[in-house]
């Protein structure tokens, strides 16, 4: 190899290094990211932090969203629900429609954070994010109401409502027929004790669990303590049933596949010397596919049944179903994975575990594919906890994520 050949092959290798520096940091650069309105976005959140409202009871919030969406331009406000808002935004030129939903109701949880926005509703908080999810969307709706122009398609903004109570807001967005031209899904939620600002890519296939669960009341005969022959045990017979579902997990379910059942509760009695007439169960039930789903429904009715029968117990079963896991479709979770390493970068975006928690979000799978993504919020409590709290300076990388997620989806 020559000189020249050699000085040619060193100048094309530092251009490409070039290129791919430039790629690295393109996130920095794009040019809408200017009209992210950040300060607007944390502001929005404490406002609605402040004012948190009950699932099914997101009066004012849903005002609240409609309103500012409207102010934005280009976009068109529709009301599916009494308290949820969809924003449409039609770009200038035709092509595919995507959804990007954000919950808003709050918890039925007494705030422990002392900040200064805390919220003004006793025992009513936002324990869980909602309010982070509403103010990103809405920065995501300003940036994008701007680009018309440049869109291809139409965005649908979904702000639901009772996320948060089964059986869930998406149900009913679904019904009203709404969201009946939506290609493709997106979502995504804040997370404890991820890194500030890093944007997760949940699993391919089931990416939440299931959310089932059961009430039960063992109906035995009471009796004296000392005279156990002329009763019926309900904490017995209720101790039994608790022994036998734990080998459920253990013995039903294929080994490695994610399932849990847990008693979260048990009561009886009031006294030392009185064997009881009933005892009170609850259970939280988590699966990942339906097969396994409808196993551990089948063998904790069979067990519970041959249980109560063999003591000569009577029970009443309320079996509940809720939501059942995200299913994130293959194609949209690779290109959120591209897309937010193009919007914040490859070191602020990670491959999460699947979440253990449930979603209604799961529902809008029966209109299209899904795909639900996480934002890290620092280190702290965990959702639901009345002490929980976000690091503001995570919501303007979830708007990036969103927006650049919802351009590639359409010009893609």
């Amino acid at each position: 190899m020559n000189k020249v050949s050699t000085l040619l092959i060193a100048s094309l290798f530092s251009t490409m290094l070039v290129a791919q520096n430039k790629t690295s940091s393109d996130h920095s650069t794009a040019a809408w990211m200017k009209n992210i309105p950040e300060s607007e976005v944390v502001e929005w959140r404490r406002h609605i932090h402040q004012n948190p409202e009950l699932s099914y009871k997101e009066v004012n919030t849903s005002n609240y969203v409609a309103d500012l969406l409207k102010s934005f331009g280009n976009i068109e406000v529709i009301r599916p629900t009494k308290t949820s808002v969809i924003g449409i935004l039609k770009g200038s030129k035709p092509g595919k429609t995507v959804a990007f939903r954000a919950d808003m109701d709050a918890l039925p949880v007494q705030e422990e954070t002392g900040l200064e926005f805390s919220s003004k509703n006793n025992n009513v908080s936002h324990a869980c994010g909602h309010d982070a999810h509403t103010a990103m969307l809405l920065g995501t709706a300003k940036t994008l109401s701007k680009m018309k122009n440049d869109i291809k398609g139409t965005v649908y903004f979904v702000f639901q409502h009772a996320e948060e109570e089964a059986p869930g807001g998406a149900q009913e967005i679904i019904e009203s027929g709404a969201l009946k031209d939506v290609q493709a899904f997106f979502g995504m939620h804040v997370l404890p004790n991820y890194p500030i600002g890093n944007v997760g890519i949940l699993p391919d296939a089931a990416a939440s669990t299931t959310s089932d669960g059961f009430t039960l009341t063992i109906n035995g005969k009471g009796s004296h303590g000392s005279m156990p022959q002329l009763g019926i045990d309900p904490i017995v017979v209720g101790a039994e049933i608790v022994n036998a579902l734990q080998t459920v997990i253990s013995r039903n379910v294929t080994p490695g596949e994610m399932a849990v059942v847990t008693i979260g509760k048990f009561q009886s009695g009031s006294a030392p010397n009185v064997i009881p007439d009933k005892a009170e169960l609850a259970a939280s039930i988590r699966t990942i596919s339906q097969p396994t789903r409808e196993l551990v429904e089948n063998r904790i009715k069979t067990i519970i049944d041959n249980i109560t029968k063999a003591h000569g117990a009577t029970y009443k079963l309320d079996y509940i179903k809720s939501y059942p896991a995200i299913q994130n479709d293959v194609a949209l979770n690779s290109q959120a994975k591209t897309s937010a390493i193009k919007a914040i970068g490859k070191e602020n975006v990670f491959d999460a575990s699947r979440m253990t928690a449930s979603e209604d979000f799961s529902y809008y799978n029966k209109i299209a594919p899904t795909c639900f993504m996480v934002l890290g919020i620092g280190d702290g409590v965990a959702n639901h906890n009345p002490k929980f709290n976000l690091d503001e300076k995570s919501l303007k990388n979830g708007v990036k994520a969103e927006v650049q997620v919802i351009l590639d989806y359409l010009n893609n």
